[in-house]
């Protein structure tokens, strides 16, 4: 008789998913395939994140096969927070930069206004080599060395003792220092990256402190319209209101209503520019 651990059990870490349960971030089309992509275990989880290939063929088009995705990444042409990438499936998450040494061009990964994964161009030479990072946790290495974790799975050792769990970190991934970090607090601006209201930016009004539970933070976007959420899902994104460090998409973390979208969409298409566009 079979005992029921070898029933029941896995032989081991999975490697396929199915197309239906993809993530909807990834934005790909059920009738595609049988399969897609899957992001292999890295500095972002499964959910939070969009393999290379996806990047290179989805959305870049730079690519029509993942077997030409695959020559362009062995190339090493490619190039994820200045370190080479030839995996076309390594995982990109929120605030990455995929930098492309031929075409000399640099895409940060955002989130638009409805919580979908968005390549925003990288065109102030200023923010080519900064990304921001936030703070997870704070622990005490043996030889009670401090160090920060941050949300990309990165490690900073001996920082700020005023930095706090929730507070951004302004990071140069050209010399793998800390430049700068933003206090979580009222009155910056902040982005969601979770929850029913993943993608929407504003200022950050009132902090509601919940021991025990989950505090709640209130914001205000640019056209007045409040809404709350989790701390753990508020990323901060600049020092003040209306000032982001890097440059947002182009919603600004604005959502509209159905109505609202509804007519900015048949406006788009009486004017031209709203084409559909075929997603594999």
């Amino acid at each position: 008789k079979k005992s029921s651990f070898s029933q029941h059990s896995m032989r081991g870490p999975k490697h396929h998913i199915k197309r239906l349960n993809a993530p909807s971030r990834l934005m790909l089309s059920k009738l595609g395939g049988i399969y897609a992509p899957r992001s292999r275990a890295g500095p972002h989880k499964l959910r939070e994140s969009l393999p290379l290939l996806i990047v290179l063929r989805n959305r870049l088009k730079y690519a029509l096969t993942a077997k030409e995705a695959m020559i362009i990444v062995k190339k090493r042409d490619i190039k994820v927070d200045g370190g080479v990438r030839t995996d076309i499936k390594y995982p990109v998450g929120f605030m990455d930069i995929v930098a492309i040494d031929k075409s000399r061009e640099k895409f940060r990964v955002m989130y638009d206004s409805k919580g979908r994964f968005a390549l925003q161009k990288v065109t102030k030479p200023t923010e080519g080599s900064i990304k921001l990072c936030r703070v997870v946790k704070m622990n005490v290495a043996p030889r009670k060395m401090p160090f920060l974790t941050l949300h990309d799975g990165k490690t900073i050792k001996f920082p700020d003792p005023r930095i706090r769990p929730g507070d951004t970190v302004v990071f140069d991934v050209e010399t793998k220092k800390m430049k700068d970090w933003i206090k979580f607090k009222p009155g910056v601006m902040a982005q969601v990256t979770g929850g029913s209201n993943a993608g929407r930016a504003g200022e950050v009004m009132d902090i509601e402190k919940h021991p025990g539970a989950f505090d709640i933070v209130h914001i205000k976007d640019e056209t007045g319209a409040k809404f709350a959420t989790r701390a753990g899902n508020v990323f901060v994104v600049g020092g003040s209101a209306g000032k982001p460090v890097v440059e947002l998409h182009k919603s600004k973390g604005v959502r509209l209503s159905l109505i609202a979208d509804r007519e900015a969409k048949l406006a788009r298409f009486a004017t031209g520019k709203g084409k559909k566009k075929s997603r594999r």
